[in-house]
């Protein structure tokens, strides 16, 4: 039997809750199924786990309410297991007869091929963006990789990788670029990470995101500030922040609202030739950031492979970026587990 696509299974739920099957929209779900309405505007508010309490809050929401229509009008997956979809729900009061719309976005977690969690937004664009934060704050190894490394099709490598263990990936020129060459670029990036799970960043270009199919855009010290990015990417879109020192670090975790980073990169580490002039900032960055504590997830960057990772872990980092120690391996996806595994050890003394 071939499973349906999560968006459509989705689609499906809402369908049945307008019309009032809930049998047939909780035979979609899990037994300990959670729909968390915390966020909502409404007097349906509140969290129901499990079948039973599902029962009872749907019987409160539809008790003062007729003609009920719930349907989803947009959906975009977010790695593997995630869902975030646009929602109208159109309803009429029993008894004064007063019709009324409202949209919202919800994101649906999926275990199996049975819906796990609903967690209701005030937006499609905000119900994405939770979703891509819950994939950034559990990864772990982010790969950055130029369009054509060697001169080949990145594809392959990208699906090594990820298989290997990545959870991000970043497409990164050095070279000017004009934009419909870098949206060429940026497919098979695209692609890898959706087919795969992953999370894919675009750098320096937070004008591309969209059109380029990323989560996100990364950008510099000497880029446009984290809020400039923010607003050209879009409100669903994730923004990284690269920082050199403490003072930069500490900046980044205190910056208000949309100032404020969804990933921190710390580094470089050691001196590295993807970023020629740039003095290593050695490993009392990597310390300082684990002392700080809280806030984005951080990454150490720079000079990290699989001979020195275990120093870049004993510093405090549970996360890393690398570029070379899985591009140029003879055996990317092994060189990723290898590295994936560093970081799952627990660190010595």
């Amino acid at each position: 039997m071939v499973s349906s696509p999560k968006p459509d299974i989705v689609a499906r739920f809402f369908e049945l809750l307008g019309a009032g099957d809930l049998d047939a929209a909780l035979a979609l779900t899990t037994e300990d199924v959670v729909l968390d309405r915390s966020n909502s505007h409404a007097p349906w508010r509140g969290v129901a786990a499990g079948h039973q309490a599902v029962r009872e809050t749907y019987a409160e929401f539809r008790e003062p309410v007729d003609d009920v229509t719930w349907t989803m009008s947009d959906s975009r997956m977010v790695g593997s297991e995630l869902v975030a979809i646009a929602t109208e729900i159109a309803v009429r009061g029993t008894t004064s007869g007063i019709s009324a719309l409202a949209h919202g976005g919800w994101l649906v977690r999926f275990s199996g091929d049975l819906i796990a969690e609903g967690e209701l937004h005030q937006s499609f664009e905000d119900a994405t963006l939770a979703g891509r934060r819950r994939l950034l704050d559990a990864a772990r190894l982010y790969f950055v990789c130029e369009a054509l490394p060697g001169g080949r099709d990145p594809g392959p490598l990208l699906e090594a990788a990820i298989a290997g263990g990545v959870d991000v990936i970043q497409l990164r020129e050095k070279a000017p670029r004009c934009a419909e060459e870098l949206i060429a670029f940026a497919e098979p990036f695209a692609r890898a990470a959706r087919e795969r799970g992953a999370l894919f960043f675009l750098n320096d270009e937070p004008g591309l995101v969209d059109a380029c199919g990323a989560d996100g855009v990364h950008v510099g010290q000497d880029d446009e500030s984290v809020a400039a990015a923010r607003a050209a990417a879009g409100a669903a879109a994730l923004v990284g922040l690269s920082t050199h020192s403490p003072a930069q670090f500490d900046a980044a975790l205190a910056a208000p609202g949309g100032a404020a980073p969804d990933q921190i990169s710390a580094g470089p580490v050691w001196e590295t030739p993807t970023k020629a002039g740039r003095p290593a900032a050695g490993l009392e960055l990597i310390e300082h950031a684990a002392r700080a504590g809280g806030g984005a997830p951080w990454f150490a960057i720079g000079g990290i492979d699989c001979a020195n990772v275990g120093e870049v872990v004993a510093a405090g980092a549970r996360r890393i970026v690398v570029v070379r120690a899985i591009r140029d391996a003879a055996d990317p996806e092994a060189a990723a587990r290898e590295l994936r595994a560093a970081l799952a050890a627990e660190p010595e003394g």
